[in-house]
């Protein structure tokens, strides 16, 4: 008879994933805009941490694009690259149209993630999520959901990818409460295409949503930088 396994406790997050994490939304949240230097001693002191993983946050965030260091005068925080963002939406619509085409050649009937998709998103105006934060989660969990909903471990891997990549400007299309209300309305029509196995329909939707957010959440970067430039201290 064979040992059960032992389940090895969680890792838990390093102090260097800690500040990683904070001074990736100190950008996102415009607290620390493109063009802004800081040195590593003034993150050690205000972040309460040693230089180690300052130095390990700051090489990945460097990886990803959003820093880049100055010969013997620290750090400055990189422009939004909106190529790069542009082609990571250009892979993300690749996936997800793939996924959608292949989730509506599925016999039977919905799964049950489509069905909490429904539940969730095919409900009266009154019912329906205000909250930015929490819908901006609503919505990367729903185009998630329709990926591994496709049964591809492989695509879905890469869609994760993809959109941990994005998400650091993808959240700014929930500020406004019209595209809140769209997202919902735009979402409820692909899922009901999807249901009916109308393959072309549910692409050409997608598309259309991935896009109309693209551009979107652009001019709100854009918008925000500007805010925060006139913000006395930004």
């Amino acid at each position: 008879m064979t040992a059960p396994r032992t389940r090895r406790p969680a890792t838990p997050p390093s102090r260097a994933d800690g500040v990683y994490e904070q001074l990736k939304r100190d950008i996102a949240d415009f607290h620390l805009l493109p063009g802004d230097r800081f040195t590593e001693n003034e993150l050690c002191e205000r972040l309460g941490v040693s230089r180690t993983p300052v130095r390990q946050a700051l090489i990945r965030l460097q990886q990803e694009g959003f820093v880049e260091v100055m010969f013997r005068a620290g750090w400055r925080v990189l422009p939004f690259d909106f190529n790069r963002f542009d082609q990571l939406y250009e892979l993300r619509l690749l996936l997800e149209t793939a996924a959608v085409q292949r989730l509506c050649q599925q016999d039977g009937p919905p799964g049950a993630l489509l069905q909490g998709l429904k539940e969730q998103w095919m409900v009266a105006a009154a019912d329906r999520e205000t909250d930015p934060a929490r819908v901006a989660a609503m919505d990367e969990a729903f185009h998630q959901a329709l990926v591994r909903a496709a049964g591809n471990d492989e695509l879905s891997r890469v869609h994760q990818d993809v959109t941990e990549r994005i998400r650091i400007i993808r959240r700014l299309d929930f500020l406004k409460p019209v595209r809140i209300d769209a997202t919902y309305d735009e979402h409820a029509k692909i899922l009901r295409a999807v249901l009916a196995h109308n393959a072309d329909r549910a692409a050409l939707l997608l598309r259309t949503h991935i896009q109309t957010s693209q551009v979107e959440v652009r001019k709100i970067t854009l918008h925000q930088v500007f805010l925060a430039r006139q913000t006395p201290g930004g």
